[in-house]
């Protein structure tokens, strides 16, 4: 689960230029260094223009339809060992800079995952940042990584009817032997679909990991005609970040990481962790709920998870309506838990979501689970949880040792308790263990001696990335930690003055906030 985006150059249009739908070509590059073989990717155009051709979500339209957003393909080889072979492309969407004459450059954003889409993101994101210093000063830029969104060709496993069948079955909760063996043929079709049903199959998915990601990030950078790199990372932006910036140290100007994931657990601990940062914010939101006389988990905060847990746990052997013909299954409830529990925003709308499950009825709870799932109305899914698996399967070693999924499935129930389903544990393989192409990262501290000071964002309380995480890669990073004291994922343009002033004043002048700086 996870979140956000980022970009720059010179333009020859001034402040309040007509945006048309005819493709207003740029070259800007090559700027800063160019690898030896890859001059030809480093010195294209870019051809901005029109962003409906660019929309594959209901999301990306909405967002596109703000003003002075442009959209244009950045061509990158699929192999950088091999740049003469097979060519991808990657969507890129910006905003221009506010003040031309006092522009700084370009900054590029990512908004998490992996497998979410950059562009709609940073379009949407650009709106807000429009008249500050961030939007006068920087080009705001996002991308869909290769294999995601806009991107072409998309990453693609399971159809709709697929996903949303394997969101109805509560299969992961039957471990005995037939259930395992259930999983773990489920496990394996879905690898052998993502190399099938993705074009140009196991090359496309051997060179999808965040490390091919980061040389996309340093062609986008030269061709916008930056010599140096500005970036904004969330979430999963933030490893994508700190692979850059081992890879490129010299090409840094100033990095945001907001919201670290921890660089050097494996993906069990790291799942442990977030389980553990998911319980702690639902124990905030137990505390702001009892206070109200409509919640659904009753008045007292020491039987909050148990209430929690007789609600959601009947929904494995008999989901309820959810409308339009649709069962709310235990996992879809328990994904929308986990999606309200991302912002204090959205805990109304899980309360009310509970109650309505008092009455046998998952209609609410079903919408916040279909957001997280990005399923449009039309019951169309993005690609984003497709693609999530398969750059999780590539960026890390499977865990294969049955031992050591079992202790973590112990782990996790002993960390989050109200995610306990009451059923035995197992120790089914997931897709990572089935997958066709080898792992191309390994957990570890990020070395990036060279680097220039980069700030990292942690909050206190936040659900998916735990705050050590962040403390963590700062250190690691040799760069300046924000600490926001708060109960949410990421703080960086999400409405809190303290850390947007801090943090822009670091992206804008390149001085880090004072050690030990805190917001709330």
């Amino acid at each position: 689960m996870a979140l956000a985006a980022l970009l720059a150059g010179c333009t020859s249009g001034g402040e309040g230029s007509e945006r048309t739908s005819r493709p207003d070509a740029q070259s800007r590059g090559p700027a800063g260094p160019v690898p030896q073989g890859l001059e030809r990717f480093y010195r294209q155009s870019l051809s901005w223009g029109d962003c409906a051709d660019f929309a594959t979500t209901e999301r990306a339209t909405l967002a596109f339809n703000g003003p002075d957003i442009e959209c244009g393909r950045l061509t990158v080889p699929l192999d950088y060992d091999e740049p003469d072979g097979t060519e991808i492309t990657l969507g890129v969407v910006r905003r221009r800079a506010g003040n031309q004459d006092e522009r700084i450059g370009s900054l590029i954003m990512n908004p998490g995952g992996p497998g979410v889409a950059g562009m709609p993101a940073a379009a949407s994101l650009s709106q807000k940042i429009a008249g500050t210093a961030l939007g006068e000063r920087f080009d705001f830029v996002g991308f869909d990584p290769r294999g995601i969104g806009a991107s072409e060709p998309q990453i693609r496993c399971l159809t709709d009817s697929e996903r949303d069948a394997e969101r109805a079955d509560d299969d992961e909760t039957d471990n005995s032997p037939d259930g395992i063996a259930g999983q773990e043929a489920d496990a394996r079709a879905f690898a052998r679909k993502c190399q099938q049903r993705t074009e140009h199959g196991e090359a496309m998915l051997a060179n999808l990991g965040t490390r091919m990601v980061a040389r996309d990030m340093d062609v986008l950078r030269s061709v916008l005609g930056d010599e140096k790199l500005t970036y904004l990372g969330y979430s999963y932006g933030t490893r994508l970040g700190s692979v850059y910036a081992e890879t490129y140290p010299g090409n840094v100007r100033a990095m945001v990481l907001d919201g670290a994931i921890a660089p050097s657990k494996n993906q069990e601990e790291q799942l442990i962790a977030q389980a553990a940062g998911f319980q702690r914010a639902f124990e905030q939101f137990v505390d702001w709920c009892v206070q109200r006389e409509d919640c659904a988990l009753g008045a007292d905060p020491s039987t909050a998870t148990q209430r929690f847990q007789e609600l959601v746990r009947p929904l494995i052997e008999q989901p309820v309506p959810a409308g339009d013909g649709r069962e709310l299954s235990y996992d879809d409830a328990t994904t929308a838990t986990a999606q309200a529990l991302y912002s204090r925003d959205l805990w109304t709308a899980l309360n009310s979501g509970l109650d309505e499950l008092t009455q046998g009825q998952g209609t609410s709870l079903m919408r916040l689970a279909d957001y997280y799932n990005e399923r449009g109305p039309d019951g169309n899914y993005s690609t984003t949880q497709d693609a999530h698996t398969a750059i999780r399967c590539v960026d890390a070693p499977a865990v294969t040792d049955r031992q050591e999924i079992l202790r973590a499935e112990r782990r996790y129930e002993e960390v989050a308790p109200f995610l306990d389903d009451g059923k035995p544990d197992g120790a089914a393989l997931g897709p990572c263990a089935y997958w066709p192409v080898p792992h191309t990262l390994e957990p570890h501290l990020p070395d990036a001696r060279g680097l220039p000071p980069v700030l990292v964002v942690s909050t206190t309380n936040d659900p998916a990335t735990p705050y050590q995480a962040g403390v963590r890669l700062a250190d690691a990073l040799g760069g300046g930690l924000l600490t926001f004291d708060g109960t949410r994922h990421t703080a960086f343009l999400q409405g809190n003055e303290c850390v947007n002033g801090a943090a822009t004043d670091y992206l804008v002048n390149l001085e880090l906030p004072p050690e030990g700086k805190r917001c709330t």
